[in-house]
């Protein structure tokens, strides 16, 4: 998937500025398709220049005017071409994996400890997804629409985030034991 494809979703949600949009990543997308803003912000003219998406410039005072950005009927289209076309299933591409594999060529105490590191970290982003969708989404049951589709990308990240502590706590307890 490419940038274009997570603003254009975003923004079908709601138009904003290419600072909303930042912030939009960093609050939610960005969890699972991460974007800085300077990314962002180059995406956007980008697609701005194919026609994807069009802005309307909102005065502010004493401030650069804001550039308010909409997907246009090409974005649309485009949007429609994506959603349509076959993904590949998801690799897992992971670091990790590849140092647990080498921890017998060094003391397999830093191996572990790095586990513990992201085992602390999946943890810290697990509490983080289930937070959010206590507070977004109380009454999963109910949703539809929009509201379903972000709640069932919440909990895909969620049940990865579950099952990547679990394998943590797997790996470290193996560690622990290991005694060659």
């Amino acid at each position: 998937m490419a940038l274009e494809h997570a603003i254009l979703v975003s923004l079908t949600e709601r138009a904003g500025s290419g600072y909303e949009l930042a912030r939009r990543f960093d609050r939610s997308i960005g969890y699972f398709w991460p974007a800085t803003h300077q990314q962002i912000y180059r995406v956007l003219r980008r697609m701005e220049e194919a026609g994807w998406v069009k802005h309307t410039e909102i005065a502010q005072d004493g401030r650069p005017d804001k550039k308010i950005y909409r997907v246009s009927a090409a974005g649309r289209a485009e949007l429609s071409r994506w959603l349509a076309t076959p993904d590949d299933p998801a690799v897992l591409r992971d670091s990790l994996g590849v140092k647990l594999r080498g921890a017998s060529l060094t003391a397999p105490g830093l191996v572990r400890q790095e586990v513990e590191r992201h085992r602390a970290e999946h943890a810290t982003r697990l509490e983080l997804y289930r937070g959010i969708a206590h507070r977004d989404f109380p009454k999963p049951a109910k949703l539809h629409g929009r509201d379903l589709h972000q709640y069932l990308v919440l909990r895909g990240g969620i049940r990865a985030e579950e099952s990547f502590v679990a394998w943590c706590d797997e790996v470290i307890d193996a560690l622990r034991k290991d005694k060659s």
